[in-house]
């Protein structure tokens, strides 16, 4: 028997290469649904792991939790455990009139507005997704008719100190960040996009994100869940179908 892990609770050979990575434990469900006979295989604390199968190949989800720290675990841990392809899978939030509500939302690089990044590589080292990954991503929305922007997230640490900055004691600080990082053309913020992307250039495996708006410019209520348009399933048919071109493009490679 293996070594399982400490946290996802999986042991190496229990998932393939192929793996998605969203927030919330029940958005794993709704993103299994999608494959081939799919399979619950482990839930510990906010980590529930899903295998199926997409194009004939062995695909995972897993879930992360809130936040880069618990996700940078989830990463290590599922490399270890064989996968080096790993497509984040959520919601975000519009700080550009570029992206509306409903929008796919496919990320170039990452302001690192958080500490974990920086445990992994200097701050002077960008975080960014694999390339042919987010021309997938990319190719997948246009495939599916959705609405999309590709441009620079903003991966913060604090929910609360984005919604209610003026609340803090570095509340002048915190909105002269925000309002720098929308003026040099920042597109969304989200709270896991820079330590994956930095996790992935340090372990050397392709990552890559994709997102739907929840909110509108500067509207950060949950405007989200009161709309007829279904942004989580956006979000998941996306990266299903970008996933899909990957796989089938990695089979053209070999």
């Amino acid at each position: 028997m293996g070594k399982k892990m400490m946290h996802i609770a999986l042991e190496a050979g229990d998932v393939g290469r192929y793996v998605f990575l969203p927030g919330s434990p029940e958005r794993t469900e709704k993103i299994a649904a999608y494959f081939d006979n799919p399979q619950e295989i482990a839930y510990n604390r906010e980590y529930r792991t899903f295998v199926g199968e997409l194009e004939g190949a062995r695909v995972a989800v897993t879930s992360t939790g809130i936040g880069g720290p618990s996700a940078a675990i989830a990463v290590e841990e599922l490399h270890q455990c064989g996968a080096d392809t790993m497509m984040r899978v959520g919601t975000c939030a519009s700080v550009s009139p570029k992206v509306s509500l409903g929008d796919v939302v496919i990320p170039n690089g990452a302001v690192k507005m958080e500490g974990v990044s920086l445990h992994y590589l200097p701050v002077e080292f960008p975080s960014v997704p694999d390339f042919h990954m987010l021309k997938c991503i990319e190719q997948a929305a246009k495939n599916l008719d959705y609405p999309y922007n590709v441009g620079v997230t903003i991966t913060k640490a604090s929910f609360y100190t984005q919604t209610e900055p003026e609340t803090k004691p570095v509340g002048p600080e915190l909105m002269f960040k925000w309002s720098a990082y929308e003026k040099g053309g920042a597109t969304s913020t989200s709270m896991e996009c820079a330590p994956l992307f930095a996790i992935g250039s340090c372990l050397g495996i392709r990552t890559a994100c994709v997102m739907a708006s929840a909110t509108n410019c500067r509207n950060y209520s949950d405007n989200g869940r009161n709309t007829e348009i279904d942004i989580e399933d956006r979000a998941i048919r996306t990266a299903i179908e970008a996933m899909r071109i990957i796989i089938r493009n990695d089979k053209e490679m070999k």
